[in-house]
């Protein structure tokens, strides 16, 4: 299974990007879809999540400003990115989980100036 994230780029502060991922070869039809960052000097953290059915979830310092969604048919996750703060510069990263199985993407840098 390989992951693509694109969509990272430089952003003024109270801008929006959106990223994707897509991911491709033998893939479990039921799995959970994430985002994750991790800033300089920082931990990895999850931003969010989806499940093949929708269900989803996102860390507390991005409700209300990021939107996560999937496409099952192309087997691709999204992040919309609204009103981005300097915080949230770091890279993002997609994984695809299920059963014991995790893969990554190669992370996408996102930049917001302030």
């Amino acid at each position: 299974v390989q992951l693509q994230a694109s969509g990272g780029g430089l952003v003024q502060a109270g801008g929006s990007l959106r990223l994707s991922c897509a991911a491709s070869g033998r893939i479990f039809s039921i799995n959970i879809m994430s985002w994750y960052r991790q800033a300089p000097g920082k931990q990895r953290e999850l931003v969010s999540s989806i499940t093949t059915g929708g269900s989803t979830n996102y860390a507390d310092s991005v409700k209300g400003r990021f939107t996560i969604s999937r496409d099952n048919a192309k087997n691709t996750v999204y992040l919309q990115m609204d009103s981005l703060k300097p915080e949230d510069t770091a890279v993002y990263y997609c994984k695809l989980a299920y059963g014991l199985y995790n893969y990554w993407g190669q992370g996408t840098q996102v930049t917001v100036s302030s």
